[in-house]
């Protein structure tokens, strides 16, 4: 039985006679050009939205646009390979109409537009509102790190720059001492010379005076980090172990999955981030009043009362931090608060009242004790403070209280959490493969992220609504 085989490659055949019947109907790259059709680009930012009357014409914003939508929409985000595909992606030259831009150019189109390539990805956002495809109950807000562009041996912390250091002078000492037996020691026994251990000396000390310098520029900055090739980035763990990152934020709403609110940051922890999240997101469902779901990492009372003040619910499980359970004792959960009289009741059945006011981390902390410590049979599983126990309250501490009720009591939905905040990360990072930045400072990865939001968004919208719909929903 012969195979299936092919016709002869020096064979005359009639192809279509214009390009655009290589591009069917339901083809995405119609909708990515008509929905960069109906943007205003000089609204949005981009640089020659409206081209100048003398002068070498340059290639259209819009056109770039295209490439580069079509580009993180199948994993193709380097300039040099968005500029092969021009050449040889039929579907790249129906969309830019067989323009072929060079790769500097395509590059510097992305790095130029951070700020216009957010609203790019807003203004799809709002189109996933008209079709209704955002349900506005339920959020699930996370984050996670994106690698940055800068080695880890290229970003120093002060210990890491004072253990770096004291290896140095190790081995200066190591060589010096070296240095000292060659001077008693027989001539001819086997070891480096004394030019060439002075001379590694000398090198180990200019990289000492270096990392001085180091030092004094990152106290000077006034920052925990200083990172040599993107200076906006800091080591944060992830997957483990210490990388030079950035810390991506997302609002997932839970009717589809689609995200809802986009960020980047550049600090390690999530405790700041969650009311700006949940806030913006709020923004696009205008009249909506989710709940808000996130992990114990952004639990935070500050932020959690911003939260409520702005007709959201959080959910947020505390994470339980107490010294003195690691140590066997009594921790604060062992104490019940009334509130009719303003006191906390102890294991032991004693209360203890309100006492002073203090402003801790700029919030104010009532501190509650009693003059029962003393005689009590359970002060040595209670404290090691010789003045007795003492328990502090925040001023808004009820608020928390009550979110933890509506923990226990909404248990389901907090289950939610993980399938709704997790699944677009795992599908950026492994599916898309855009786990990582290719452009360097904060500004310029806020726009790059954009685009993975944009294509990530895209691609579960063309999955649910399909091409046909998006392009009535533009007309």
């Amino acid at each position: 039985m012969a195979y299936i085989a092919g016709p002869d490659r020096t064979q005359a055949v009639l192809l279509p006679e214009v390009l655009d019947d290589y591009v069917g109907a339901e083809n995405p790259v119609r909708f990515l050009d008509a929905f960069v059709a109906q943007l205003d680009l000089g609204a949005l930012g981009f640089q020659r939205a409206v081209p100048a009357a003398t002068g070498r014409p340059g290639y259209a914003p819009g056109d770039l646009l295209r490439l580069y939508l079509y580009g993180y929409l199948h994993r193709i985000r380097s300039s040099r390979r968005l500029e092969q595909e021009t050449h040889r992606n039929v579907e790249l030259m129906w969309l830019l109409r067989r323009l072929t831009p060079d790769f500097k150019t395509i590059a510097d189109f992305r790095r130029d537009h951070a700020r216009a390539l957010k609203g790019v990805c807003r203004e799809f956002i709002l189109l996933c509102r008209q079709l209704d495809l955002f349900g506005g109950e339920l959020l699930a807000i996370d984050g996670s790190k994106f690698r940055a562009v800068n080695a880890r041996e290229r970003s120093y912390t002060p210990a890491r720059l004072t253990k770096l250091q004291r290896d140095i002078d190790r081995t200066i000492a190591r060589y010096l001492r070296e240095l000292e037996r060659q001077d008693t020691a027989e001539a001819g026994t086997e070891a480096p010379s004394a030019v060439a251990l002075q001379e590694k000396i000398a090198t180990l000390q200019q990289r000492r005076d270096r990392y001085d310098t180091l030092r004094q520029e990152l106290a000077a900055s006034g920052e925990t980090a200083l990172s040599l090739t993107d200076a906006d980035s800091r080591p944060m763990m992830s997957g483990g172990r210490i990388e030079v990152c950035y810390n991506v934020q997302t609002a997932v709403d839970a009717k589809h999955k689609l995200i809802v609110a986009e960020d980047v940051t550049n600090a390690a922890g999530d405790r700041d981030q969650l009311s700006p999240m949940a806030t913006a997101a709020q923004g696009v469902l205008p009249g909506a009043a989710p709940v808000v779901v996130a992990d114990q990492g952004y639990y935070h009372g500050a932020e959690i009362k911003a939260c409520l003040e702005a007709g959201l619910t959080p959910l947020v499980p505390r994470p339980l931090t107490s010294a003195n359970e690691a140590r066997g004792l009594f921790t604060k959960d062992d104490f019940v608060y009334n509130a009719d009289v303003d006191a906390y009741r102890c294991p032991a059945g004693e209360l203890l009242t309100y006492r002073s006011t203090t402003l801790e981390l700029g919030r104010t902390i009532k501190n509650y004790r009693t003059s029962a410590c003393g005689r009590c049979a359970l002060k040595p599983r209670c404290t090691r403070n010789k003045d007795g126990r003492k328990i502090t309250r925040w001023v808004n501490e009820h608020l928390l209280e009550a979110m933890e009720a509506r923990l226990r009591r909404d248990r389901a939905v907090f289950a939610r959490r993980k399938e709704l905040a997790e699944h677009p990360f795992g599908t950026m990072k492994r599916g898309m493969d855009q786990g990582y930045f290719l452009l360097k400072g904060l500004g310029k990865v806020r726009g790059e992220f954009s685009l993975t939001v944009l294509a990530y968004n895209l691609k579960r919208v063309l999955n649910i609504v399909g091409v046909p719909r998006l392009l009535e929903a533009l007309a």
